[in-house]
């Protein structure tokens, strides 16, 4: 026989060996999208057909068997209702690890041209504004699962009451009690949701990659479905009650087994006033009222947990904890006070301000921040785009601030305060710095899908050239260091109202980020002066900053990486650790507190589970959160020793974000007096480009969101073979 040597170990190529690595991350990649989807549909499945009797009799039995445990009947309502949300964040979070920084536009795209459902506006001018076709779809089966469940409910209510003999007023009397409860009961299941897409730095919304502005609407929506649901539980019991003759006893009940009235009645008033308050002519005529008013959500969210019991609460207990773990990371972030690197005050009414950042913050183009001024406000935070790209500068972030309120007309009065400083005073100026700062995010997509276009068209109103200059900078950047990237074809289209905004343009130095760029780019960029019919006596001529303000501190102190696309690793362990909390204080207090003392009452155990749910964050995910911050500061103090030991390593631009040196814009043609004819305008570029996939992304009012939609609409319904497909995205920070 012969030998058969084991000496020699398998050896594999460097090559060979990366190749594997992504082989078997593929391969898990694909195993956790199949298990997140099974998850999901399983989930949604159930929820739909719950109000059938058998799919309620069967839950009934799962419930009833872990009637005895430790967790109890809430412990088993939380893992049917919650326990699936809670599972898809822990193998999203896997995913997210996993995938890394895998850019979208590595992929491979189709050679032709497609329709895709998030991108197609199927809805321009109905009460949801611009709705796509996949939005669309999400909306019919929210609608179909109402009125499927109110109708299944009503016929199982009569159904049941017809087998007593009943008078025609008990009769009517338990009908409206049996549609008020059912009413509740679906409200809970869309209170479920409520949460999900308010929560910014969600791991949810980053692993379908929606960004926040846009989850936003859907909060509103059902928003406006849930408080409708309340309003007509309410509602319905006080038409009940009204009819026995005991209203106000009713009303003031506050039972200790059973359900809480009161407590009902106060959730249910703080819900109709937050309700009030953000409907859109309330949230024109005052916004802040509606932002102050939206704080009862803490109200509303307690005094429900007290209304109906730790169990019935449980169903939509697990997307409220999940808005309370971003909550407070937010809170946790917006604590630290960011340097202003420098403050401009551009002459067409806007401010450039510069923020410091640390060199390990993930962010992209599109990617936008809320800002807060402690001079101005210690309440009022605002949401603005980010006007530079990542590969600007590693320890920079810059945004541009239109002066159109209070705000921001005081913002521009502290800088040119600042800048108007004699000279005797600089050195005081370096030591207290005139504005501090505090951030939030960076929010926005988790790729930069902008960059999966071959060809790309950006329609912007005033201001909203903002996120563009980013993109357009990144783009450049990425030309010139030989990094992939796909947009070939650049067409922008900026309606302004007066000639002197045309300076904006010149923040992004493309000939200098990368010469001869025309060779690989072609850039088109068509301007409308809409209240200007010809060009003032200063146009071509350098425009300066009015005031610039440079702030240079002593030592970097950036924004917190806490949320928005930070570092998915700890924010994983932090909603993981958080989540084992919350079972740990919901066993520990069962243990030792309810089951010895015996504890019944409903109320009482609402109350409880709320508070182990903000005890499980601040304890556990709080220990979590000083770690993470522990490891940032190592992280940024190693990369400064590592700077520092290199000379004449500098950030890009760190003692002012530009130059004022004035170049004209590549193919810019300046049109007065007119605005933009959107037809004329698709309609050469489909004549032009041809077969392809056209990216249309617009950031301006809604009037203007409405009419690129309409076009794109227009044109993919009438497109003929040898024309584009345009897909329309919107960039938009009103929330």
């Amino acid at each position: 026989m012969g030998e058969v040597s084991f000496r020699e170990p398998l050896l594999l190529s460097k090559e060979d060996g990366c190749s594997y690595v992504k082989k078997t991350y593929l391969l898990i990649s694909s195993i956790l999208k199949v298990a997140l989807w099974v998850i999901f549909i399983a989930w949604a499945t159930f929820i739909f057909l719950s109000p059938l009797e058998y799919v309620n009799e069967l839950s009934g039995r799962v419930i009833q068997a872990t009637e005895g445990t430790l967790f109890g009947i809430t412990g088993s309502i939380f893992l049917i209702y919650g326990g699936p949300i809670i599972l898809i964040a822990f193998l999203g979070i896997i995913h997210l690890i996993i995938t890394g920084e895998e850019e979208i536009y590595k992929k491979k795209t189709s050679m032709r041209p497609s329709f895709r459902l998030w991108t197609f506006p199927v809805i321009i001018d109905g009460p949801f504004g611009v709705v796509s076709a996949a939005e669309l779809i999400g909306i019919v089966l929210f609608s179909v699962y109402v009125v499927w469940a109110v109708c299944v409910y009503t016929v199982r209510n009569y159904t049941l009451l017809s087998l007593y003999q009943l008078t025609s007023k008990e009769m009517s009397f338990k009908m409206l009690e049996l549609t008020g409860l059912r009413f509740g009961f679906i409200g809970l299941i869309c209170l479920a949701f409520l949460f999900l897409p308010i929560s910014r730095g969600s791991v949810l919304l980053r692993l379908i990659d929606i960004p926040f502005e846009h989850a936003t609407r859907y909060h509103v929506w059902l928003g406006h479905l849930t408080m409708l649901l309340f309003t007509l539980h309410g509602l319905f019991y006080v038409i009940a009650w009204a009819m026995e003759g005991n209203l106000l006893h009713e009303l003031l009940e506050w039972k200790s087994i059973g359900v809480a009235n009161l407590a009902g009645v106060i959730s249910l008033l703080a819900g109709l006033l937050m309700w009030i308050t953000s409907l859109p002519p309330v949230r024109r005529i005052n916004f802040e009222l509606f932002f102050y008013t939206h704080q009862l959500y803490v109200i509303f969210v307690v005094f429900l947990a007290l209304h109906v019991g730790d169990f019935v609460f449980s169903i939509a207990a697990a997307g409220i904890f999940l808005f309370m773990l971003d909550r407070f990371l937010r809170f946790c972030q917006s604590q630290r006070t960011v340097d202003v690197i420098s403050a401009k005050c551009l002459p067409c009414g806007t401010v450039e301000l510069v923020l410091s950042k640390p060199g390990n913050m993930r962010y992209n183009a599109l990617s936008w921040i809320f800002v807060q001024v402690r001079e101005l406000s210690w309440l009022q935070w605002h949401p603005f785009s980010v006007s530079s790209s990542p590969l600007d500068g590693k320890y920079h972030l810059s945004v541009l601030i239109k002066v159109l309120g209070g705000w921001t007309e005081k913002l521009r009065g502290l800088i040119s305060d600042a800048s108007e400083e004699d000279p005797e005073k600089v050195l005081l100026l370096q030591h207290h710095l005139k504005i501090k700062a505090s951030v939030e995010g960076p929010y926005g997509h988790e790729s930069p899908y902008h960059l999966t276009y071959e060809n790309l068209i950006f329609v912007a109103g005033g201001i909203g050239i903002s996120p563009f200059l980013a993109i357009l900078s990144d783009i450049l950047h990425r030309i010139r260091d030989s990094r992939p990237c796909m947009p070939r074809n650049i067409l922008i289209v900026w309606a302004v109202k007066r000639s002197n905004e045309l300076s904006l343009l010149q923040t992004v130095p493309m000939e200098e980020i990368c010469p001869r760029f025309s060779d690989k780019l072609n850039l088109e960029i068509e301007t409308y002066v809409t209240r200007e019919s010809e060009p003032s006596l200063e146009e071509g001529q350098v425009h300066k900053s009015v005031n610039s303000s440079v702030y240079p501190a002593s030592k970097r102190c950036g924004m917190s990486v806490l949320v928005g696309t930070g570092n998915v690793t700890w924010s994983g362990i932090y909603v993981m650790v958080s989540t084992i909390g919350l079972i740990i204080s919901v066993g520990l207090l069962n243990v030792f507190y309810i089951n010895p003392h015996n504890i019944t009452y409903w109320w009482y155990k609402g109350l409880l589970l709320i508070a182990c749910m903000a005890a499980s964050i601040f304890v556990f995910g709080g220990a979590v959160v000083g770690l993470w911050n522990l490891w940032e500061r190592k992280t940024l103090a190693r990369e400064e020793s590592q700077n520092d030991k290199k000379p004449g390593i500098k950030d890009r631009n760190e003692s002012g974000m530009h130059k004022d040196s004035f170049q004209e814009p590549f193919n810019c043609v300046v049109r007065y007096g007119q605005r933009p004819d959107f037809k004329e305008i698709f309609g050469s570029v489909s004549e032009r480009w041809g077969n392809v996939d056209v990216g249309v992304i617009v950031c301006g009012p809604p009037t203007l969101q409405t009419s690129i939609a309409k076009e794109c609409r227009t044109q993919n319904f009438g497109r003929k073979t040898n024309h584009p497909i345009f897909h329309f995205n919107s960039h938009s920070f009103d929330l």
